[in-house]
């Protein structure tokens, strides 16, 4: 299964970069980019932050790439700072770029500068992040979010034995208290986490198989703003003292993104787990930063899900390519990701449960990452 995931990958993303660079006489109908000479055009693309070891690699494999196809590029940062990114876009625009990708922070709360995008021509490629209510999103690139949410709550299931690897049911019955976290309400990716990961789970909830024994189940509930680790790990010590201090333990944790992972893992160390009497419960990450794959190692998280960022990488510059030469870009899915003003035509790219029996096979053996970074 894993194996033939990352064949997926590889072959959609070879696939897209094939098509760009061959070319397509079709032309969409909202088509704003010309098929003169692209040589030396600039390319704005704009990050949310740099506190997140993925967002960096984001931003430095768009402009590497982009670079060695002969595009300038200004790369930009936002910290999680909203009036921050808008400013950063307006300026690209006035610098006259020719392309915009965009990774929002906020995915409402740049419709001007999409509006001027539109004005000048500019097209929009939304970059992991749907960008929300605003006709002026030409192209979304990103990972299947709702399978995310799905391979994280089978991770879960996984470790708490109800699931054995192949997905047959496994030898313990529960119950098993979990809690759960989701990320962001204002990055859409985090809702189509929390409802593919509550397609699984919540069967588990009903037979009783799993409690949630905060009772805290619906996703602005447990939401955490901006993904920030400190706002998970103070949620996670607040469940601790408020539902668990009779002595009942936690099982299983969902969490949606490896840089919660930690903060949950740190007010569970405190609070007494991590110990060979009490070991840490099952929990899940996403990113395969470097960070929760050495806690992986070391049996404190217990998987998180890897999604290839060189890949996505690849695929929006194949994107960015293709428009800027008159060409329409690969996509594979045109029904599903409706921003609210249009459906944005999408391509998706798969992802990888990674567990301490297969690190070595996904990330090293892939060239994710070398050895060394992991030891």
């Amino acid at each position: 299964m894993r194996l033939s995931r990352m064949g997926a990958v590889m072959s959609v993303a070879v696939l897209a970069t094939s098509l760009a660079a061959c070319g397509s006489s079709e032309k969409t109908v909202d088509q704003q980019a010309g098929t003169g000479d692209t040589t030396g055009a600039l390319i704005g693309v704009t990050m949310p932050t740099r506190s997140s070891e993925r967002w960096i690699s984001d931003g430095d494999n768009l402009k590497k790439q982009l670079e060695a196809l002969g595009y300038k590029v200004d790369l930009q940062y936002a910290e999680d700072k909203i009036p921050t990114q808008t400013q950063q876009l307006d300026n690209q625009i006035t610098k006259g770029a020719k392309l915009l990708i965009i990774a929002s922070i906020d995915g409402t709360a740049i419709t001007t500068q999409l509006e001027n995008a539109k004005a000048n021509n500019i097209p929009v490629i939304a970059y992991d992040r749907l960008i929300r209510e605003s006709p002026n999103v030409d192209y979304y690139a990103t990972f299947d979010n709702f399978k995310v949410g799905v391979q994280q709550a089978t991770s879960l299931l996984t470790g708490l034995k109800v699931l054995k690897e192949d997905g047959s049911a496994g030898e313990a019955k529960g119950p098993f208290n979990i809690e759960l976290f989701a990320g962001s309400p204002d990055d859409n990716n985090a809702t189509f986490f929390f409802n593919g990961a509550m397609s699984v789970l919540k069967p588990k909830i009903d037979d009783g198989t799993l409690v949630v024994k905060s009772k805290q189940t619906d996703f602005k509930t447990v939401a955490i703003l901006r993904w920030q680790a400190k706002t998970a790990q103070d949620r996670m010590e607040n469940l601790l003292t408020s539902t668990y201090r009779s002595g009942a333990k936690v099982d299983g944790v969902l969490s949606p993104y490896d840089g919660l992972s930690i903060g949950i893992l740190s007010a569970l160390k405190s609070n007494g787990y991590g110990t060979a009497a009490q070991p840490y419960p099952v929990v899940t990450g996403q990113d395969a930063e470097q960070a929760s794959v050495k806690s992986i190692i070391r049996n404190e998280q217990y998987s998180t899900i890897y999604k290839d960022t060189r890949e996505l990488a690849k695929t929006t510059v194949a994107m960015a390519d293709a428009v800027l030469k008159g060409q329409t870009p690969q996509t594979n899915n045109t029904t599903d990701y409706d921003n609210g003003k249009k459906v944005v035509p999408s391509m998706l790219l798969e992802s990888v449960i990674v567990d301490k029996a297969n690190y070595k096979k996904e990330l090293i053996d892939t060239g994710y990452y070398t050895e060394s970074q992991l030891n």
